[in-house]
């Protein structure tokens, strides 16, 4: 039987996948303080060298990490427009996604908290964070076009609100997950948002 050989951007796919995995373990389990290139390169099964060589520093490889682990986090959302529907989706797949939440996105709530006291961490998520309210502010103004939501919503001041109540339902789930019963609160944070909102 033939074996098809793999092209060298499969395998560069396959060793960065490797690599991010292996990093978003160690962000889990120690921090990301403890972040060394060779030691994810040890823990991926790869030399430090072939680390360096596909990010560069330890800061390429958090910010690869943070943008790897934010992306996807609740899938199903880019063929959407823009608007009140699309908001209150990715309020319910935020949450929902929290119950079963995996090493990325472990990874991503851990690396966020730890950005507001280690300042090689802080510009990577201050952009992440932006861009989610930018996101979120756009579906708010599509929402207020569309005469879905109160004209006098000021959407920068939801686009916070939603963050900030999303990521620390994130970290209150990581802290305490009997706590948090993400099945049941996703109902209810979405709920709080559609009578907040809507006209």
């Amino acid at each position: 039987m033939a074996t098809t050989r793999r092209t060298q951007q499969e395998r560069r796919a396959q060793a960065e996948a490797a690599l991010l995995k292996a990093a978003a373990e160690l962000v889990v389990e120690q921090g990301a303080r403890s972040l060394t290139l060779a030691r994810v390169g040890e823990r991926a099964g790869y030399s430090r060298g072939i680390v360096t060589h596909h990010f560069g520093s330890k800061q390429a490889l958090l910010e690869w990490l943070a943008r790897s682990t934010q992306a996807g986090f609740v899938p199903g959302l880019t063929d959407l427009p823009p608007g009140l529907d699309r908001l209150l989706r990715l309020i319910d797949g935020y949450v929902g996604a929290l119950g079963d939440a995996g090493t990325m996105q472990r990874a991503f709530l851990l690396l966020w908290a730890e950005a507001a006291t280690a300042s090689y961490l802080a510009p990577i998520f201050r952009e992440r964070d932006e861009e989610f309210r930018r996101d979120l502010r756009d579906d708010v103004v599509a929402a207020i076009t569309d005469g879905d939501v109160r004209p006098d919503t000021e959407p920068g001041d939801v686009a916070v609100a939603i963050v900030g109540q999303l990521r620390g339902i994130g970290l209150q789930r990581l802290l305490d997950p009997r706590a948090v019963d993400t099945a049941r609160l996703r109902h209810t944070v979405t709920d709080h948002w559609r009578q907040a909102l809507r006209v």
